[in-house]
C-alpha cells in the first residue's frame, strides 16, 4: 500500500479523498493556491505545498507546479480527484515519468475516452449504442448542416474534448446551427485547445443513466449498478439518484452488462463511468465515458456499502478487485443534491463570505463540503460548496429525508440554489420519477416565467 498520497485537486473532493487515505492509514498532501491559503481541505491534510496564484491555470492545471509538490513532498501516488487535471492523459504521463502512481486509469483509456469522437467510434465498433450523429470530427458548417439534415434536428453541436456539460450547443434548426457551431468550435479551442467538433441527434424525453464501474489491473470488472442525473441546468448535473426510480431489474442487468463491455474494449482499469441517454422506450446509447471518480459517486456508495475512493487506491497499488459481482447488492435509496453558491433563478455565481453555515444532522444525511464558516467563495472555481446526500430504505423515505435537510441547511452571506432544490424535490413531477433532462426548463424554470408574468399583469 502506498506510504503518501498528494492530491491534485481542491474543495470538497480533496476532503473525501483525504478521509478515505486516513481510513487506510495513507499520509496525505494538499496542494493549494493563493485563494484556498485558508481551506478546509488544506487543514485537513498531514502536509500542504503552495503551487500558485488563483487561477486555476497556474495553479490547479500547472503540471509542472503539481508533479513539483509531489516529489517535494516524497508521494509516492496521485489521486487527481474530478475536473481538473483529472481526465488529462499528460498529466497522468508526467506522474509516470516520475515514478508517481497516478490513482486513476492508463493514460491510453483517458486519450481515447478523452475524445468524445474517438470514444464514439471505439463503442460502435464494440457494439454499444452509441446516439445518432457523426462518426468522423465535422470539418465545418456545412458539414454539420449536411449531417443535421440526415439525422433531424434538433441537434447537439458538441466539443470532442469538452466534458461536463461545457462544450454543448443546441440547434433547433439549420439557421441556428449555422449561426452557433462557428462560435463554440471556436469557445472550445480556446476552453479546451481542442476545437474539434461533432454532431448529435437530440434523444427528446431523455433520462441521463450512468453506470459506475470498477476494474483491476488483472482483468475483474464489475459494475455498482445506474444512477439517474437526469435533473439537470445547462448541461450540468444539479440532483443524482441511486438506483434510478424508473429502472427494473431486467433493464439494470442489461444497462450493467453493457457498461462493463464497454470498459473492457478498452482495457479499463480504476473506477470510471459509463454514461447513457435513454428514450421513452427505455432504448439506451452511449452518451461518454467518464473516467475519473464522478461528483456523484457517493450515492452509489450509500446504495451498495463500497467506499470508491478506498477502491481506487486499492486498485492503484496493484490489489485485485475484492468485490465480485453476484456479491454486489442494493440496499435502499439514496439522492444527492449539489449545493451551489449561485443565484437560485438566473444561475449566476455568487461569490461572497460565509458569515453563518449551519448543517441538518442525523441518520441517513451525509454531508461532503468544501467550505466552513467564514470561508470565502472565490470566484475562480466552480461555485459548488458541497454535496447534501440523503440514504433511507425507500425512494418515497429518502425524499422526505431530503426535504427535511434542506429546510434546516442554513447557508448566510451568498445566495445559494437551495430554494430551486426545495422546490424540485418537492414537485409531483419528481415525486413520481418523470425526471426528464428538460425538468428544470419544463417546470422549474417555466414556474418562474408564468409568475413573473402574472406579477406583469397586476
Amino acid at each position: 500500500m502506498f506510504e503518501k498520497i498528494l492530491i491534485a485537486n481542491r474543495g470538497e473532493i480533496a476532503a473525501r479523498i483525504i478521509r478515505s487515505c486516513k481510513k487506510l492509514g495513507i499520509k496525505t498532501v494538499a496542494v493549494y493556491s493563493d485563494a484556498d491559503r485558508q481551506a478546509k481541505f488544506v487543514d485537513l491534510a498531514d502536509e500542504s505545498y503552495h503551487i500558485g496564484p488563483a487561477p486555476v491555470s497556474k495553479s490547479y492545471m500547472n503540471i509542472e507546479n503539481v508533479i513539483e509538490a509531489a516529489k517535494r513532498s516524497g508521494a509516492d501516488a496521485v489521486h487527481p480527484g474530478y475536473g481538473l487535471l483529472s481526465e488529462q492523459a499528460s498529466f497522468a504521463e508526467a506522474c509516470e515519468l516520475e515514478s508517481l502512481t497516478f490513482i486513476g486509469p492508463k493514460p491510453a483509456a483517458i486519450e481515447k475516452m478523452g475524445s468524445k469522437v474517438m470514444a464514439r467510434q471505439t463503442m460502435k465498433d464494440a457494439g454499444i449504442p452509441i446516439v445518432p450523429g457523426s462518426s468522423d470530427p465535422v470539418a465545418d458548417v456545412e458539414e454539420a448542416a449536411a449531417i443535421a439534415e440526415k439525422i433531424g434536428y434538433p441537434v447537439m453541436i458538441k466539443a470532442s474534448a469538452g466534458g461536463g456539460g461545457i462544450g454543448m450547443v443546441l440547434a433547433e434548426n439549420q439557421k441556428t446551427l449555422k449561426e452557433r457551431f462557428p462560435d463554440t468550435s471556436k469557445r472550445a479551442a480556446m476552453l479546451f485547445g481542442d476545437g474539434t467538433m461533432f454532431i448529435e441527434k437530440v434523444i427528446s424525453r431523455a433520462r441521463h443513466i450512468e453506470v459506475q464501474l470498477l476494474a483491476d489491473s488483472y482483468g475483474n470488472v464489475v459494475h455498482l449498478f445506474e444512477r439517474e442525473c437526469s435533473i439537470q441546468r445547462r448541461h450540468q448535473k444539479v440532483i443524482e439518484e441511486a438506483p434510478s426510480g424508473t429502472v427494473q431489474p431486467d433493464l439494470r442487468k442489461k444497462l450493467g452488462m453493457t457498461a462493463v463491455k464497454a470498459a473492457r474494449a478498452i482495457g479499463y482499469e480504476n473506477a470510471g463511468t459509463i454514461e447513457f441517454l435513454m428514450d421513452e422506450e427505455q432504448n439506451f446509447y452511449f452518451l461518454e465515458m467518464n473516467t475519473r471518480l464522478q461528483v456523484e459517486h457517493p450515492v452509489t456508495e450509500e446504495i451498495t456499502g463500497v467506499d470508491i475512493v478506498e477502491e481506487q487506491i486499492k486498485i492503484a497499488a496493484g490489489h485485485r478487485l475484492g468485490i465480485k459481482q453476484d456479491n454486489l447488492k442494493i440496499n435502499g435509496h439514496a439522492i444527492e443534491t449539489r449545493i451551489y453558491a449561485e443565484d437560485p433563478y438566473t444561475f449566476y455565481p455568487s461569490p461572497g463570505r460565509i458569515t453563518s453555515l449551519k448543517l441538518p444532522e442525523g441518520k441517513g444525511i451525509r454531508h461532503e463540503l468544501a467550505v466552513r464558516e467564514n470561508a470565502e467563495v472565490t470566484p475562480y472555481y466552480d461555485p459548488m460548496i458541497g454535496k447534501l446526500v440523503v440514504s433511507a430504505a425507500s425512494r418515497k423515505e429518502a425524499i422526505q429525508l431530503l426535504k427535511g435537510a434542506l429546510d434546516h441547511y442554513h447557508v448566510d452571506g451568498i445566495k445559494t440554489n437551495i430554494p430551486m432544490l426545495k422546490e424540485i424535490v418537492s414537485h409531483e413531477q419528481f415525486e413520481k420519477s418523470n425526471t426528464l433532462t428538460s425538468f428544470i426548463e419544463d417546470y422549474y424554470l417555466k414556474g418562474i416565467r408564468n409568475q413573473k408574468e402574472k406579477e406583469k399583469s397586476k
